[in-house]
């Protein structure tokens, strides 16, 4: 199963700078380990606040307790607090899909049916939605899309060149005027396991 996992580190006031790089640099070596026996998949930083230290894990592990044993081995734990989301299967993911070089982005999607919407209109406004991820994943835009907790959800996992060819595409969706969305845009972490790999 996979599984978002939001971490915020708070070190404490007074804690000398050496001591800091010694636990992100054991941070660092453990996050290859991880990536290498197939626990941690993805690793981003999303904006930060002056003084804020986040980052954002995609993990992968049987159950959330194994992914708690997991996340209680990594070093930076001892000053930071994780936020889990699980991540389910959803039908219009297009698994791994090619790799570019573009930037990239998290998406959170709460689709909201307006009442009296006949059936036949819902079936075909997702008919259509389905087609339109499969296009936009040919053309290397949608990478993943997950079902999050919660009625009408979903999580994805996108490239376009800036901001605003995002906020293009997400409005090219057919379920776009019943979805309200929201937009992360991402930046590398040296520890992720896809730059480690480059």
């Amino acid at each position: 199963m996979e599984y978002l996992v939001n971490m915020t580190t708070h070190v404490p006031e007074g804690t000398a700078e050496k001591a800091v790089d010694e636990v992100r640099a054991r941070e660092a070596a453990h996050s290859r380990e991880l990536a290498d026996q197939g626990h941690l998949l993805r690793l981003w930083r999303p904006p930060l606040r002056p003084g804020e230290w986040r980052s954002l894990g995609l993990f992968a592990a049987d159950d959330e307790g194994a992914l708690e044993k997991v996340l209680a081995s990594m070093p930076l734990r001892v000053w930071r607090t994780d936020e889990v989301t699980p991540l389910s299967q959803h039908s219009n993911d297009p698994g791994e899909a090619a790799k570019g070089g573009r930037a990239e982005f998290l998406t959170t999607f709460t689709v909201r049916i307006p009442e009296d919407t006949p059936d036949g209109a819902v079936e075909d406004r997702e008919a259509r939605e389905a087609a339109r991820a499969k296009e936009l994943a040919g053309e290397g835009h949608l990478e993943r899309l997950w079902v999050l907790p919660g009625q009408g959800r979903a999580l994805g996992l996108w490239r376009a060149e800036d901001p605003a060819e995002m906020e293009t595409i997400v409005r090219s969706l057919p379920l776009d005027s019943w979805m309200t969305t929201e937009i992360t845009p991402l930046t590398p972490h040296p520890s992720d396991p896809v730059v480690a790999a480059s």
